[in-house]
């Protein structure tokens, strides 16, 4: 009994002097993030209040006159939006293209990056050095080549010509960052499995797919905020088949003043994304910090 007392650690307790000291010396820089997220959040503030402006007062007043007179603020702008069937068709169109070009890139990223990962064939490697040379492509250099395809096959201006374009181009990101997670799950889980006899599907379905769902997650995050947020690919592609961004462009384009009807469009174009970001932000911080601790 003397040996283990001898043993146990000694837990040294600070003083309130020492916590003091160490609050202090980190006050500084809670202070510069606070002050730096609140400068990020000035411009949302902003857009979100000016959206509330009655139409009317729109050019004679500040967003920041809201804030020292509430009652002035007014949803009716909301209630135009939705009443636009300009926006509200560009608003579902931007829903299912980034819908599509977030889920068909992962399903075939996912088979892809196990195959890379797990299996061997031919030439395994050197595909996929290709893949990993295909992230510094531009997405500028298939615009006349896919705008001439697109018109042969008949889907320029198509829900199903975006979202071909963006899986694409989010393939090779996609195919990079799953194979490295699924890499790192241990082989000894894919070894037992396959004694047991399981086949290639059921092991990437019952195995590879929930261990690697914060990845996946992840992946989807970046996927659906580069398609939501697109504007240079839909106006290439698009005319009147046209996403959110495209409509709010096009009204600031042809009525410069008409800020009652642009600012709530771009706050719903921007508040939904934002929604999608805190729902998964477990899964998102996850996959960030999968395989920095073995």
């Amino acid at each position: 009994m003397a040996a283990a007392a001898e043993t146990q650690p000694v837990v040294l307790k600070e003083s309130a002097a020492t916590k003091m000291v160490r609050f202090l010396s980190r006050t500084p820089v809670y202070l510069l993030l606070a002050f730096l997220g609140v400068l990020w959040l000035v411009p949302t503030f902003g857009l979100f209040f000016t959206s509330l402006i009655d139409p009317a007062e729109i050019g004679t007043t500040g967003w920041w006159e809201i804030l020292s007179k509430p009652s002035a603020a007014t949803f009716d702008n909301y209630r135009e939006i939705f009443n636009n069937e300009d926006i509200t068709s560009a608003l579902w169109t931007t829903i299912l293209v980034a819908l599509g070009g977030t889920i068909l890139p992962i399903i075939v990223a996912a088979f892809a990056a196990y195959g890379f990962a797990w299996l061997e064939f031919p030439g395994r490697d050197w595909l996929f050095l290709v893949v990993v040379a295909l992230l510094v492509v531009p997405i500028q250099m298939a615009f006349i080549p896919l705008f001439s395809l697109y018109n042969d096959l008949g889907i320029f201006d198509s829900v199903l010509g975006l979202i071909l374009f963006h899986t694409a181009f989010g393939l090779p990101f996609a195919i990079f960052l799953l194979r490295n997670f699924f890499i790192g799950i241990p082989r000894d889980l894919l070894e037992a499995a396959r004694i047991d006899g399981a086949s290639e599907f059921r092991i990437f379905f019952r195995l590879i797919l929930p261990l690697g769902l914060p990845a996946i997650a992840s992946l989807a995050i970046f996927q659906f905020l580069w398609v939501w947020n697109d504007l240079l690919v839909a106006l290439v592609f698009a005319r009147d088949t046209q996403p959110i961004t495209v409509a709010i462009f096009s009204q600031m384009r042809q009525f410069s003043a008409n800020i009652e009807l642009i600012a709530p469009a771009a706050f719903v174009s921007l508040a939904i994304p934002l929604v999608v970001f805190f729902a998964f932000q477990r899964y998102f911080v996850q996959g960030l910090l999968a395989g920095s601790v073995k």
